[in-house]
């Protein structure tokens, strides 16, 4: 990945200028490349990232699993599409192995998520099956640790 990219993907905040220095680039250069990639589609967004639990502790994020019976010429892509539509859905992968497409999802509650999955995920065409399981702490988001102490500590050495 560019040397540009994976600075931009660890801190979006850095300055033009800054970037530029560290890349030994000029700032021209570096502006021109950030707008290319905002144009082709590669920088999709900025966003920060969110220590949720001491925002609203009570917040669910939920990750579900589930099978697809795939389309005639569209495989999967249509219904992950659709799935990606509902508001309350953060991310959806083309996955391999068990399942075929992950979704997660946020909820003020555990009926809040129970209710999509049963109202509006699985009551979809070509949706198999579900299975949902509950984010129950978040150590490491984006690159970005949460919450974690870095001590580094030696274990007692006994005789």
């Amino acid at each position: 990945m560019d040397a540009l990219l994976q600075l931009l993907q660890r801190d979006d905040r850095t300055s033009p200028s800054e970037l530029a220095r560290q890349l030994n680039l000029s700032e021209k250069e570096v502006m021109t490349k950030i707008r290319q990639w905002e144009s082709d589609g590669i920088i999709l967004g900025y966003h920060a990232v969110i220590d949720r639990e001491r925002i609203d502790p009570d917040l669910v994020t939920a990750v579900i699993e589930v099978k697809v019976t795939p389309e005639r010429q569209g495989g999967f892509d249509r219904t992950a599409q659709r799935i990606a539509r509902f508001e309350e859905v953060e991310n959806v992968y083309l996955m391999s192995g068990g399942y075929d497409v992950l979704v997660m999802v946020n909820g003020q509650s555990l009926r809040d998520v129970a209710n999509f999955v049963t109202n509006k995920l699985s009551t979809m065409d070509g949706i198999q099956s579900c299975t949902t399981r509950f984010r129950l702490k978040t150590y490491k988001e984006n690159g970005i640790l949460h919450g974690v102490e870095e001590k580094c500590e030696r274990l007692a050495v006994a005789p």
